[in-house]
């Protein structure tokens, strides 16, 4: 059985969501507390919920506990077998964060694993926007021999939430290790700018500008796609992502959203401030992606490693979980001004 007390290292739902893939995976059972100890609301949140009883589907898993502000779960899994499942958030709650739950369990599917999220936030605070998942994250599982689509039927955005997103993962025959050791020169700069019942404001447009214009000034030529969505009347929003591709294969990310009082051409330079920082200290995956990573490397069966320009909360916590549970070792080293995140066994 895997006991995990939830109120260690940063004490958030990413030790909830991780425990719960890892179990699945497994087939062990999960007893988990303290759930979110060190949040302002502890407990489950509807977003939380919603990920736990969809990893639930995934492995047929019974549950004690799952239940909102709850701070105690049971998790009984079965076989991950695959086929057709659907979620319904209800709420903003991040489709990008119940994916990431149960990302890691699809790839150990028997079979193709197709899941449909209803009603959530493609595009919310404190989450990778969906285009993130798309453009950076993805690609970068693809490189571990993980084949997965996303495709956005409609964007959601605080605080109505109703986006829309379909998953679909192949089997992985044979996760492979990841070893990006340097970054190397910058091939393209490239770039996503969605507003959602906006075009007339030219929302997408003057996010794109702006940061075009920042990146420009700091000698960055960048290639941004205007999306005027229409998809979800209900819930107007907008979303920047950009990304740096280089020579070795490395992809460094970079997202901000729309708000409420937020300029466009703040959105924009926001997201290319934060790429500009990650391209100019050259690491090989940007801070969030260094976390999200963390599962899948410590279940490849080899030595891998990337570097990180800092190590978060988030990287700190993944890194202690997968130790505990997969009993590996990650090495953390400080070199050049970047840290080497280096799973040894």
């Amino acid at each position: 059985m895997i006991e995990i007390d939830g109120s260690q290292k940063s004490g958030s739902g990413t030790i909830l969501r991780l425990s719960v893939a890892l179990a699945a995976i497994l087939e062990q059972t999960l007893h988990i507390y303290n759930i979110r100890q060190k949040r302002p609301q502890p407990g489950m949140k509807p977003q939380h919920l919603e990920a736990v009883l969809t990893a639930a589907k995934l492995c047929k898993a019974e549950l004690e506990g799952a239940r909102l502000s709850s701070r105690e779960l049971w998790f009984r899994p079965k076989e991950v077998k695959g086929g057709k499942f659907e979620a319904d958030i209800g709420t903003a709650g991040s489709i990008p964060m119940l994916l990431m739950t149960v990302l890691p369990i699809c790839a150990f599917a028997k079979d193709t694993v197709r899941l449909h999220v209803s009603k959530g936030g493609t595009d919310v605070s404190h989450s990778p926007t969906v285009n993130y998942m798309r453009y950076v994250f993805l690609p970068t599982l693809k490189r571990m021999g993980l084949n997965a689509t996303l495709t956005v039927h409609r964007y959601g955005y605080y605080p109505k939430g109703m986006g829309e997103a379909t998953l679909v993962m192949e089997p992985c025959l044979s996760l492979q290790p990841l070893r990006l050791k340097s970054f190397g020169e910058i091939k393209a700069i490239k770039g996503v700018s969605v507003c959602t019942f906006l075009a007339e404001r030219k929302v997408a447009e003057r996010q794109a500008k702006a940061a075009s214009s920042y990146l420009r000034e700091r000698g960055y030529t960048a290639n941004i796609e205007i999306v005027n969505d229409r998809s979800n009347p209900l819930q107007k929003g907008s979303s920047l992502v950009l990304r740096a591709e280089s020579e070795t294969g490395a992809i460094l990310g970079a997202d901000a959203i729309g708000e409420l009082r937020k300029t466009s051409e703040t959105v924009g330079r926001e997201a290319a401030k934060k790429l500009y920082a990650e391209i100019s200290a050259k690491p090989t995956v940007d801070v969030h992606l260094a976390d999200m990573l963390i599962p899948y490397v410590a279940l490849a069966k080899a030595h891998s490693m990337y570097l990180t320009r800092t190590v978060s909360d988030h990287l700190e916590a993944n890194m202690w979980l997968a130790e505990k549970v997969l009993n590996v070792r990650f090495d953390v080293e400080k070199m050049d001004g970047l840290y080497k995140i280096e799973k040894v066994n």
